[in-house]
């Protein structure tokens, strides 16, 4: 008599054995990935400027990794720039010096742009080692010099957008 109440037990347990394997199973399968559409960039208006900042997700190692450093324009803080992102401000025609918030050893290595009417402008976050600017100290500063339209057009589609940003956004 115990051989027939095995067997029930084992028919019983088949069936949960069972969903519990294919639930293993579709652990394995990779996962689906959704990725989110940027939300649109609204056109340049006419008489205005724009200028991207762009920093890369590979920044050198170090602390600068984790830094979020803030962008200015004539001293006004625009944003700051985490790894990987993309933000962009628009400008009356003008003349503004990019700086950067001072990380280590301050580098002072600006970019000053001539703005005019329907131009756009890439600006790239870069992580300059001190011992580039004759520091014996270890660590890294900021940079921010202009980058060509091409690399910045080929960049951006792997960058996170955080739209507009500065006074006014």
């Amino acid at each position: 008599m115990p051989k027939p109440v095995m067997m029930q037990q084992q028919r019983c347990t088949a069936p949960l054995r069972i969903g519990v394997l294919l639930l293993a199973l579709a652990g394995c399968a990779a996962p689906e990935t959704r990725t989110a559409s940027p939300a649109p960039v609204p056109a340049l208006q006419p008489k205005m400027a724009r200028v991207w900042v762009l920093r890369q997700p590979n920044a050198p190692g170090g602390n600068v990794a984790a830094a979020d450093p803030m962008v200015y324009a004539n001293g006004a803080a625009l944003g700051q720039s985490p790894q990987g992102t993309v933000f962009f401000h628009d400008f009356q025609p003008g003349t503004y010096r990019f700086t950067m918030q001072p990380y280590g050893t301050p580098a002072n290595l600006v970019d000053t742009l001539q703005l005019a009417p329907g131009m756009q402008a890439y600006l790239q976050i870069q992580a300059v080692p001190n011992w580039d600017m004759g520091s014996t100290a270890g660590g890294a500063s900021f940079a921010v010099p202009t980058m060509s339209p091409q690399e910045a057009q080929a960049d951006l589609p792997t960058m996170t957008n955080l739209s507009k940003r500065g006074a006014g956004a």
